[in-house]
């Protein structure tokens, strides 16, 4: 994700002389942004929402230097906090969205700073650069929002300040590896007014949107879901090095939180930063689990270790049973992440009494319904027929696909139903829209705080799991703020 930012309090709520743009510009961001915070937040409160692989999944970032767009006064103006993997590819698919405008840009390593500000000044936008996100803050006078790309262990101060400074966040999955810092954002943001989105990105991808809400929820395809099942796996791999002209010196290491270069570029790997690979993989998928059975868990068991990497000190390997509690009765889904093989990849599947959908941000991984044999098929062939699947007829030769992040044929199964929705911009740009819809004309959010602090919660209380090496018990008000 991203590489650091600053872990101290800031308190930069009511600075004098903060100028503004002009009143016509700014009032109407303000007032739609307003309703936006109004809609999500009654939705919410009715209810009681590794960078590589990522990357690979959506089309290649953009690489012509082709100029911005002239600036609008309808333009977002933008600050990027955190250039590292997880920055960057949302920087590019920002770079496809009309009418966002980069300012600013901020992170510690200077190896970021020139790569991310170069990129910007290729496509036409002039930023100023930072180390300091306060300084950032203190400085830029016309920023509407801030995307937040830090690591985990940053995250509540960079979202906390930037909404108390007026701006709108967008801010990367997980909210926090501590519960009451993520807790303290929410509440930043209901006090702020200001808009808090939360990078679980599936949750906009318009595929998962019709599989999940169109296909097993309103039309119960599948009949009940009694079974949910997902992995990432992930070759083994060395730890990330640097160049020795870019190490960054001890001092401002441990002024922005890190013991070591080590540490800084491995981040993920050490509890003082994040929530190691269950959180950082996990997590996007366990918040599928919770969308398609439309609660939260009741418990968890998991059993993991650091079986292979010793000198980390999260778990390298997970494995996680969930249990929950739906209308139909009590369902069950499976989790795992492998980070010493890349079998099978990254997917979610979804097993009920007439049907399984398999699907991935990846389609050929993933991208179609499978009918049991006493389904009524007529059903089936009538969605095919109103454009809600696609009858997938083809011999198995010609059925394979090759997939794209293991350079391997894969078949899928005859009788299958494909999904009829293509996304054809990187996955991430979705959600980015959605965010940038919700301050121009008061969209409701996909992923508001209150559905990023769930799924933190049930995701955070997994390493707890493994720790104890028994079943942790959820109540429904472990997941309210």
């Amino acid at each position: 994700m991203s590489d650091t930012m600053p872990e101290k309090n800031n308190d930069i709520e009511n600075r004098p002389g903060r100028s503004r743009a002009p009143a016509s510009r700014r009032d109407f961001l303000a007032a739609t942004a307003s309703a936006g915070a109004g809609m999500f937040l009654a939705r919410a409160a009715a209810a009681q929402d590794d960078a590589e692989a990522e990357a690979a999944a959506a089309p290649a970032e953009a690489s012509a230097e082709a100029p911005a767009a002239a600036p609008s006064a309808d333009d977002l103006n933008v600050a990027l906090i955190g250039m590292g993997a997880q920055g960057m590819v949302l920087m590019n698919a920002c770079l496809k969205i009309p009418g966002i405008r980069f300012k600013a840009v901020c992170d510690i390593w200077s190896y970021s700073q020139r790569r991310g500000s170069g990129t910007l000044r290729k496509f036409g936008h002039e930023v100023n650069v930072y180390e300091d996100f306060r300084e950032l803050l203190d400085t830029e006078q016309d920023l509407d929002a801030a995307i937040v790309a830090t690591p985990d262990f940053m995250h509540a101060e960079h979202a906390i300040g930037c909404m108390r400074a007026g701006l709108h966040v967008y801010c990367e999955k997980e909210m926090s590896n501590d519960l009451e810092k993520a807790r303290q954002m929410v509440l930043a943001s209901r006090e702020t007014g200001k808009l808090l989105q939360i990078g679980h990105q599936r949750r906009s991808n318009p595929r998962y949107k019709h599989a999940i809400d169109r296909l097993l929820r309103d039309e119960a395809l599948v009949g009940r879901v009694t079974h949910g099942y997902g992995q990432w796996n992930r070759a083994k791999s060395e730890d990330l090095g640097w160049p020795n002209r870019y190490t960054i010196d001890q001092a401002t290491l441990e002024k922005y939180g890190f013991d070591s270069m080590q540490h800084f570029r491995n981040w993920r790997w050490y509890k003082k930063y994040g929530g190691g690979p269950i959180v950082d993989l996990g997590s996007h998928q366990i918040d599928i689990f919770n969308w398609v059975f439309g609660s939260n868990p009741k418990s968890v068991s998991a059993s993991g270790g650091v079986d292979f990497y010793p000198d980390h000190e999260w778990y390298d390997n997970v494995m996680a049973v969930y249990e929950y509690d739906t209308p139909q009765g009590t369902s069950r889904a499976f989790y795992q992440v492998l980070t010493t093989t890349s079998n099978g990849g990254f997917y979610e599947t979804f097993m009920g009494e007439d049907g399984t959908l398999v699907i991935s941000e990846v389609p050929q991984r993933g991208n179609h319904f499978l009918r049991e044999a006493h389904a009524d098929q007529e059903r089936w062939s009538q969605l095919a027929k109103n454009g809600d699947l696609v009858k997938y007829e083809e011999e198995p030769a010609a059925a394979d696909k090759t997939d794209v992040l293991l350079d391997v044929r894969v078949s899928k199964p005859l009788g299958a139903w494909d999904l009829p929705i293509e996304l054809n911009k990187p996955v991430h740009q979705p959600h980015l829209e959605n965010f940038f819809d919700a301050i121009r004309m008061g969209t409701p959010l996909n992923c508001p705080a209150e559905v990023g602090y769930e799924t933190a919660v049930e995701v955070l209380r997994v390493n707890d799991a493994v720790e104890l090496a028994c079943k942790v018990e959820f109540k429904p008000e472990d997941f309210v703020v």
